[in-house]
């Protein structure tokens, strides 16, 4: 804050009032504020702008330098951003001292320069604003507007500007009718406006302000002050002094302003003093984070401002020439309440001057100065919130100075929430007074912060001290217990919502409309809500044709052209209540007759002895009744030759046997409620031929038929013109037309009709007056079709006397299904074809039984159905009758080409197919001997046997042979089975070495390895003490073993379980001797380990299998081997070596060997031998390679001959030419 200069310092004191006499001991003086000074800090001041009106009130104003006033100033921005305090002080309570460059007060000392008033106007350089809002002064009541202007050049959008007041309070929210927010664009000088006016100032408006303007990247700020002073009014002739009377102390109204001189006395009720709380103290001692909690509590709507002048209050006092006693550090005061600053002097005629801010003070009814010897005294009387500032007093050239701390007293709930009970929809008002005006106020709904906003249903109006929150609309949801806190207290209530009871104003009324007129239903309810309109119980759609109004209270259901169909029980519920408002709609219409479908003259031929039905359309609403008559002789309904017919829609004259007297006129009559009508209708009755009799249908295919009939015996006086042919199903009685142009003939051929279909026909007979009655219908018939042939005859084996047959389906079977199959044949040289099968054959397989050996036939099937046997389906070659050897050959399964493991207990079910013919002869061998059919089970069947244990044993490992004999021929494989067990234990382990800490143990590996390899050990230790087993190592592939990190002084016995592919032994073997961990150290012996020998005759891992492969296609045979060293590998085939051969190619890869034979022919077909050789030894493994393929087989496959019967057939034809 800029110093006065000289000028101002000289300048002479206007005289004041002198006060009356008073004591200064018994004055209420506002506390002082004990702050520690730290050592050299710095601050920086800001010099508010500059009030004319305060200046009026005051007097003559000091002179003041307008440039160096505009630059001394600081940014709001830089002073939020300063760093924490030093002396311990909470963040932000320094900031303004960390910005003061006078940081120690001397005398005739000058706290600003030239210099410093450069450097504050370089950091007071605007970014964005124009023009800045300045600070200023208002009585309550009177109107204030703050202008911030913005340059939009550089501005591709509108910035956004906020208004703050304090810290925290966005005064966007706060926008009413005390505040105003306005802004405005000027389009030619591209400038924003944006102005902020208050309406009506209060006391508690008064603090410090804060504008801030944003764009994208861009920020600047400006803060000013909002002083409100009172209203005093003009009071003549009152001498203030005399107002002003010092009370005792402990008195609320001591320093306080008396007017009750003036005008009534009254007795001042002494109230209860509440202890004073020193918020410095509190914010000193809190933590950062309760500081707005403090604020909240104590009622500090300028926190920040607070802490940068409390920490501004900590300087290094230095001994003043002039003062013999300077202000205090701080004052603390109540709003309202009056404060006391004294100094005194050590020369009582120096001039002193007081300053507020800057500015100096002048007397007034609010600032009162006393001199008391060498005591200068001033008094702030009722301090308001502007008070709040920095003051300092001047004699000569020296100053001191202090801050005044205005508290604004807690606001209590001076009227609590009341329980209110509302209806739904209605508009609901939770009111509460408060102690202050325009206070700070929470709401809360069931503990839940209310945060009102544009689109939110909750709104907050303030009254002065009266806080309202606005519920529109409510509902059963609002239904709570809603509170509201202040800093001094809170309040609640509960709120109940419920439907307002529903009064029908208007109720709906029936009504009876003309059809295409409008149809208007219209109720009024007592309250505002909406509802469901249905119509017959069905809900109500809104369309271009019917109209759903709801406007306030009243709702209309609008059809603008009545319909038939809008007839009907029509019913309003109104939402969420339980009354329904029904109404009947009648819609009715006159009656009409349709003459349309007669001749000009209304005149109806029909042919004697026929029956009449004139069915004549009639209209109207209600359906119209209908009267017939005849030579004004009514025409009854009933059972009648002659009589009526009525229906809704029509009304029809029967006549059941028309005779020549029934020709006239009759007269119909229609009448309803809404009107009558009248019309004549002209009978003539003529004659027509009698019916033909009943076709015959003589012959039938799959969708036609050939009919043929009788003219009828009288043909109605006139020549038959032709024949009318109609058709229909049985289950059916619709007829359909055959012919539009009459038949001459009495033949017909009806055609497309449905296979597998009943059908009948009938015959209409036609002369010149019209058609005859239809003839009886024919006899039912149906069209049928035999099938298509079989298809894929083929021949499926053949014995010395009989052949076996198979084929497929016919690929069209047709309606009439098929019943079953027709096997024929004949022998070679003759056409008599014999029928094999006595009866229908449902199966596509059929063996012809009793054919003469080395003969041969002929075959053919048919497909059997109602309509007749098909096409014949003919095998294209004669059959020889003679049986053909298969050569069994076994498939085993590529699992069991290795070692089968099974696990004690496991059942085991093995299935090996083969082929052979005739049915092969199996013989199951275990280790050369028979198989003891009691312990394992063997089932054989025409092309595979099966091998069954249901629990396996150790006993039954072993090898396991098959033989599979047809007569000379025999194919053996052979299978190993293996039943493992877990292992036994160990035989012996003993302690080897014990040294420091470790023992080394050694044992033999167990008699009894389960019928498979030991895959590990387990080791575990027990303190003989307690003898608890602990497994020390677990999966120990080796006899030996270190066992570690032993307590020293402990006796171990330890214990050692063999383990395999089943898993761990059943019992363990133990040392029997323990080891005793002596505590004495003892020379530890390096154990010698024998280098182990990795060397290893080869052995095939994985064999060679029997292989097919086909001629033409590459093919190749794998096995896998290892040994070490590595073994060399040699191909042979037929024991002859594979050396130098184009059609080979072989690899060996990581032990495993492939042989290539590239595009194979039948004669590459033989025995493979691999052979690894090392220095340990020599193994080799066999394989067979047939290979299947060539001229002759492709093209007998491709003549339908099955696989095993070419393969027999070349097999023959190569042992008979042995040379080829």
């Amino acid at each position: 804050m800029p110093e006065p200069t000289k000028k101002e310092e000289n300048e002479v004191l206007a005289p004041a009032p002198a006060p009356p006499p008073e004591e200064p001991n018994k004055e209420k003086e506002a506390g002082t504020v004990p702050v520690k000074e730290p050592n050299k800090e710095k601050e920086a001041g800001t010099a508010p702008a500059k009030e004319p009106n305060k200046e009026k009130e005051a007097g003559t104003a000091p002179a003041k330098e307008p440039n160096k006033e505009k630059e001394a100033g600081t940014s709001p921005g830089k002073d939020e951003e300063d760093a924490s305090p030093p002396g311990g002080l909470p963040p932000g309570l320094g900031s303004r001292a960390l910005e003061r460059k006078d940081s120690e007060w001397s005398i005739g000392e000058s706290p600003a320069g030239e210099e410093q008033d450069k450097q504050n106007a370089n950091s007071q350089l605007s970014i964005l604003f124009v023009e800045k809002p300045q600070g200023g002064t208002v009585k309550v009541g009177e109107n204030i507007t703050f202008i911030a202007k913005v340059k939009a050049e550089d501005l591709l959008r509108k910035p956004t500007v906020k208004w703050f007041k304090g810290k925290w309070m966005d005064l966007a929210s706060k926008a009413g009718k005390h505040l105003q927010l306005k802004e405005t664009f000027e389009r030619h000088s591209r400038v924003y406006t944006f102005e902020m006016q208050i309406i009506k100032a209060k006391e508690n408006y008064a603090g410090n302000y804060r504008c801030e303007v944003s764009y994208k990247d861009k920020f600047d700020s400006c803060s000013f002050d909002l002083e409100v002073l009172e209203s005093t009014g003009t009071t003549p002739n009152i001498d203030i002094r005399s107002a002003f009377k010092r009370s005792g102390e402990g008195q609320d109204d001591a320093g306080e302003l008396d007017f009750s001189g003036l005008l009534k006395r009254r007795e001042v009720k002494p109230q209860e003093e509440q202890p004073e709380v020193d918020v410095w103290e509190l914010l000193k001692n809190a933590k950062p984070s309760e500081y707005e909690k403090i604020a909240f509590q104590y009622g500090i709507t300028d926190l920040r401002g607070m802490l940068r002048r409390l920490k501004r209050m900590r300087r290094v006092e230095k001994k003043s020439a002039a003062f013999a006693r300077i202000l205090d550090p701080a004052y603390q005061v109540d709003k309202g309440g009056r404060v006391r600053f004294v100094v005194e002097l050590a020369d009582p005629k120096l001039e002193v001057k007081w300053y507020k801010n800057g500015q100096e003070i002048r007397p007034s009814t609010k600032y009162i100065f006393e001199h008391k010897g060498c005591e200068r005294i001033m008094f702030i009387n009722n301090c308001v919130l502007t008070d709040d500032s920095e003051y300092y007093v001047t004699a000569g050239d020296e100053k001191c100075s202090t801050e005044l701390f205005v508290r604004e007293p807690p606001v209590m709930v001076t009227k609590q929430l009341e329980d209110t009970k509302a209806y739904c929809g209605e508009r609901v008002e939770l009111e509460c007074e408060v102690s202050e005006d325009d206070a700070n106020v929470k709401w809360f709904k069931n503990g839940e912060e209310i945060i009102p906003g544009p689109k939110s249903r909750y709104h907050i109006r303030v009254e002065g001290k009266k806080h309202i929150l606005i519920i529109d609309g409510a509902t059963k949801a609002d239904s709570a217990e809603y509170s509201v806190m202040t800093t001094g207290g809170q309040s609640s209530a509960k709120l109940s919502v419920d439907l307002k009871p529903l009064k029908i104003l208007t109720p709906l009324t029936d009504q009876t409309v003309n059809l295409g007129k409008e149809i208007c239903l219209k109720c009024e309810v007592s309250e505002n809500i909406t509802g469901k309109w249905t119509k017959n119980g069905l809900p109500v759609q809104e369309t271009d044709h019917l109209k759903i109004v709801h406007k306030g209270r009243i709702h209309k259901l609008v059809i603008a052209n009545a319909l038939v169909e809008d007839e009907g029980d029509y019913v309003f519920t109104p939402d969420a209540y339980s009354v329904t408002l029904p109404a009947k709609v009648h819609v009715v219409d006159p009656p009409k007759i349709n003459l349309d479908g007669l001749d000009a003259d209304n005149t109806v031929t029909v042919i004697a002895g026929n029956k009449l039905r004139l069915e004549i359309p009639i209209s109207g609403e209600p359906p119209p009744k209908a009267l017939w008559s005849r030579a004004d002789k009514a025409i009854m309904e009933g059972s009648g030759r002659i009589r009526s017919e009525n229906y809704p829609d029509s009304t029809t004259l029967v006549i059941d046997i028309a005779e020549k007297d029934d020709s006239g006129v009759y007269n119909i009559n229609l009448k309803n409620e809404a009107g009558e009508a009248h019309a004549s209708i002209k009978i003539k009755v003529v004659d027509i031929p009698d019916p033909p009799v009943a076709p015959n249908v003589t012959d039938v295919g799959d969708d036609w038929c050939i009919m043929t009939w009788d003219p009828p015996l009288y043909d109605g006086g006139s020549p038959i013109l032709g024949y009318f042919i109609e058709r229909k199903k049985k289950q059916s009685s619709r007829w359909m037309r055959l012919n539009f142009d009459l038949c001459k003939e009495t033949i017909f051929e009806p055609k497309k009709m449905i296979e597998g279909v009943a059908y009948e026909v009938r015959i209409f007979a036609v002369n010149a007056v019209g058609i005859s009655k239809p003839s009886m219908p024919s006899k039912p018939f149906v069209p049928l079709a035999v099938t298509s042939p079989p298809t894929l005859l083929t021949v499926d084996s053949v014995t010395d006397t009989t052949v076996t047959m198979k084929w497929r389906p016919p690929d069209q079977i047709g309606a009439a299904g098929l019943d079953g199959y027709v096997l024929e044949y004949c022998f070679e040289g003759t056409d008599d074809w014999i029928v094999a099968n006595t009866e229908l054959i449902e199966k596509t397989k059929f063996t012809i039984t009793g054919l003469p050996t080395d003969s041969r036939i002929y075959v053919r099937v048919k497909a059997v159905n109602a309509a007749g046997a098909s096409e014949p389906k003919y095998y294209s070659q004669p059959i020889l009758v003679k049986e053909i050897i298969e050569a069994p050959k076994i498939r085993i399964p590529r699992h069991l080409k290795q070692t089968y493991i099974r696990r004690v207990g496991e059942a085991i079910n093995l299935v090996i197919p083969f082929q052979g013919k005739p049915r092969p002869e199996l013989i199951w061998t275990k280790d050369g001997a028979p198989i003891d059919k009691n312990q394992i089970n063997i089932r054989n069947s025409e092309t595979d046997t099966i091998v069954f244990i249901r629990k396996a044993e150790r006993s039954h490992s072993g090898k396991y042979d098959l033989q599979v004999k047809v007569e000379k021929f025999v194919e053996t494989a052979s299978i190993d089975i293996r039943v493992i067990d877990r292992p036994g234990p160990p035989q012996l382990v003993k302690i080897e070495d014990v040294w420091g800490e470790n023992v080394a143990l050694s044992w033999t590996p167990p008699r009894d390895d389960g019928n498979t390899a030991i895959t590990g050990y387990t080791i575990q230790k027990a303190d003989k003490k307690s003898m608890e087993w602990f497994t020390v190592i677990e999966h120990y592939h080796r006899t030996s073993a270190t066992i570690t990190e032993l307590v020293i002084g402990n006796e171990y016995y330890f214990r050692v379980f063999a383990e395999n592919m089943c898993g761990l032994s059943e019992d363990a073997t133990m040392t029997k001797e323990s080891a005793v961990i002596a505590k004495d150290g003892k020379i530890y012996k390096n154990p010698v380990y024998e280098d182990f020998d990795f060397t290893e005759a080869p052995m095939f891992t994985q064999p060679l299998v029997n292989t097919y492969a086909v001629a033409g296609y590459n093919a190749t045979l794998n096995c896998s081997v290892r040994g070490n060293p590595k073994p060399k590998i040699t191909w042979m085939k037929n024991k002859v070596v594979i050396k130098d051969d184009p059609r080979y190619r072989m690899f060996s890869n990581q032990g495993v060997c492939t042989l290539e034979i590239r595009k194979p022919s039948p004669y590459d077909g033989g025995t493979y031998c691999c052979k690894a050789v090392n220095d340990l030894g020599t193994v080799e493994i066999e394989c067979k390679l047939e290979v299947k393929g060539g001229l002759s087989f492709c093209r007998l496959l491709l003549q339908g001959v099955p696989p095993n019967i070419i393969d027999s057939y070349l097999r023959d034809l190569h042992s008979s030419n042995p040379e080829e």
